[in-house]
């Protein structure tokens, strides 16, 4: 038995900054981020506010690290697949985006998404590190597939990043929709089905060969 008053586990040190990212995707994303304070960071991740000072000097260094390690590592996935891809382009875009679509569904990510949006100009560095981080490399690695396919003659001309863009924004759409108008009675929207969809759509307008898009 333990002896009185010791606690029936111990927190690894280690574990702490991941904890307090975790908590911090979520209290960022249900209160914005001027409103999301320390004290309610601690409190979901379970720690004191001062021990969150040990790992973060700012609220910035929070949000900084909720992007690079709360939500970058799903995109390094879809970066790999795309650098490195096996099959062709539409089975390898339709899987992309599904499973994209169902993490965007199943997280937090769409608050954090309205969060940058609308806090952007009173917080510019929240849109630079989502740029940065996020943005960026994923808009870039989708380009670069985009025109790989192209030159493989699997894909109509255009211009590639364009392409990706058009390809992206419905979702990106749906996570507004949800995050703004789902929570105040509008009819919800279902973020895989439509991006699902839209992905047919698309191929059906870009691929070489029509009947590949069946």
């Amino acid at each position: 038995m333990l002896p009185m008053g010791q606690p029936k586990f111990k927190r690894r040190k280690a574990d702490r900054p991941d904890e307090i990212v975790a908590a911090a995707l979520e209290v960022f994303a249900e209160k914005g981020f001027a409103a999301a304070r320390l004290e309610d960071i601690a409190a979901r991740a379970g720690v004191s506010k001062g021990a969150i000072y040990l790992y973060f000097a700012t609220k910035q260094d929070i949000f900084r690290a909720v992007v690079e390690q709360g939500i970058a590592p799903n995109l390094d996935m879809v970066r790999a697949s795309l650098a490195a891809p096996t099959g062709n382009f539409a089975d390898l875009l339709r899987g992309l985006v599904k499973t994209l679509s169902s993490v965007v569904a199943a997280t937090s990510v769409g608050g954090i998404v309205k969060m940058v949006i609308g806090e952007s100009r009173n917080f510019p560095e929240l849109a630079q590190a989502w740029h940065d981080k996020l943005v960026h490399p994923a808009l870039d690695a989708m380009t670069g597939a985009i025109a790989a396919a192209q030159v493989r003659g699997e894909l109509r001309p255009g211009d590639p990043r364009l392409h990706a863009i058009s390809l992206i924004s419905p979702m990106l759409v749906g996570v507004i929709w949800r995050e703004t108008f789902t929570p105040v009675g509008a009819d919800p929207i279902d973020i895989p089905a439509l991006a699902q969809q839209h992905v047919d759509l698309w191929l059906r307008g870009v691929l070489i060969e029509a009947g590949a898009a069946s």
